[in-house]
């Protein structure tokens, strides 16, 4: 295999990079030869917590508040569940790749598939980043808008908080910073329960899977889009290998990487239904959510049924979605760009050698910030289409991963068995599908209802 890695000014040099990777494995080392399980699990956890409360972003948030209003809790709440299941799955084959390779995704992608690949998949990467990363300013507008604060300086702030964030340069601090931010996407939860819910509706809900209000339409099917666009995308591929490899995770920790990316994936879903629960409201009050424009239209119109205090938690919930993200998406922006052109990458690096690592995020997050305070954007619609399309940027990245897990050379015993290439499998052509259905719908509008 080709080695594709940045070189050191003097071979054989221990850089800073190196001395506080090791202090971390150290604790571990010494937590699991005690035996202090707990402390090896809150030592181990992050990287599966951040991708999941991470992509639990603003398009996210305001997808499943637009399913609330539009749908209720019937049809989506155990759909949403099935996402996350899908989620697991994916992040699950990213943790033993990582673990595995000691290598981020792009860098793997270059090594194994060669230049024109490597690129292909950066392509579907940064785009798919920056459209996002815009979504993720446009909830801190939003939600800043709902406090009264204007929108430059909402963005100001977000792009200050995202560039200071990586000022710390120990991957370790970055990441338990993060992590406390994205504890409060669990403010939604709260919010539902304003909205009272009837509790034996959502058992039933997800018990029997109701049938769809309204039948089968564009907006349905939109909506399915932006749902499976909320939990499985690409960044989260790229960010997770990452983030596992700058922990230094190896294979003696697969067990609590996974439990790590289960515990992200069942706190993201409990938010992510709260936030349909929190918007149902709408739905029986008919509101028109097309009309809305931002996700502070829906802490405003949600105001008269969950009140003053649900409507805060709500909004304060979109704000952190929308940081949060930022934050993790422009690193993983980072990674993959270092990765790609074998510069070194982690946030274990000094300024001076990761100059180009810190000036990706920093620059992404610039470039967002400024589009989304353009006069005029059409914010709502744009949220809701970032979602449909990291849907439909989905199946090319599960591809190289899956083709990845299943390289003996790089993945030995830890590559994928029949089981999990048939759950991969599936998710690939059930977004496949999905995503040629949307499309066919956009060039023949008229074959659905609207």
């Amino acid at each position: 295999m080709a080695e594709h890695v940045p070189q050191l000014e003097v071979a054989g040099t221990v850089t800073r990079e190196d001395v506080l990777r090791a202090r971390d494995r150290r604790k571990v080392l010494a937590s699991r030869a005690g035996r202090r399980r707990l402390h090896l699990l809150w030592l181990l956890l992050g990287p599966g917590v951040l991708v999941m409360l991470g992509e639990n972003d603003g398009p996210s948030m305001v997808s499943y508040a637009a399913t609330g209003a539009t749908y209720g809790v019937g049809f989506f709440v155990p759909f949403i569940l099935l996402t996350f299941l899908m989620a697991y799955l994916v992040q699950e084959m990213t943790v033993r790749l990582g673990a595995a390779t000691h290598r981020g995704h792009a860098e793997l992608i270059f090594q194994r598939f060669g230049p024109f690949w490597g690129y292909f998949a950066m392509g579907d990467l940064v785009l798919g980043n920056l459209l996002t990363l815009m979504t993720e300013f446009i909830a801190i507008q939003a939600g800043g808008l709902y406090f009264g604060v204007p929108a430059p300086l909402s963005v100001a702030i977000g792009v200050v908080l995202v560039s200071l964030s990586l000022a710390f340069r120990r991957y370790a601090t970055w990441e338990r910073v993060a992590m406390g931010l994205a504890a409060f996407n669990l403010l939604f939860i709260p919010a539902a329960f304003f909205a009272r819910p009837d509790g034996a509706a959502l058992l039933s809900a997800i018990g029997t899977w109701r049938p769809l209000p309204g039948g089968f339409d564009t907006v349905f099917l939109t909506l399915i889009l932006a749902n499976i666009g909320a939990t499985v995308t690409p960044w989260m591929i790229f960010f997770q290998q990452s983030a596992v490899v700058d922990k230094g995770l190896t294979r003696a920790d697969l067990a609590p990487g996974r439990l790590d990316t289960a515990l992200g994936a069942i706190l993201a879903a409990l938010a992510a239904i709260a936030t349909v629960v929190a918007a149902a409201p709408l739905y029986r009050a008919q509101a028109d959510v097309s009309a809305f424009v931002s996700g502070a239209d829906f802490a405003t119109a949600l105001r008269p049924y969950i009140g003053s205090v649900g409507a805060t938690l709500f909004a304060l919930g979109i704000i952190e979605a929308g940081l949060v993200a930022a934050m993790t998406i422009s690193s993983s922006s980072s990674y993959a760009l270092a990765e790609a052109i074998a510069e070194r990458h982690s946030m274990n690096l000094d300024l001076a050698h990761g100059r180009l690592f810190y000036a990706a995020a920093i620059v992404s997050a610039l470039i967002a910030g400024s589009v989304v305070l353009t006069p005029g954007a059409p914010l709502l619609a744009m949220t809701l289409t970032v979602n449909v399309l990291a849907t439909l940027l989905m199946p090319p990245a599960l591809l190289f991963l899956l083709l990845l897990v299943n390289d003996r050379e790089i993945m030995g015993d830890l590559a994928n068995g029949w089981r999990a290439n048939l759950a991969g499998g599936s998710i690939v052509v059930a977004i496949s599908l999905v995503g040629a259905l949307y499309g066919v719908i956009t060039v023949f509008p008229g074959l659905l209802p609207h």
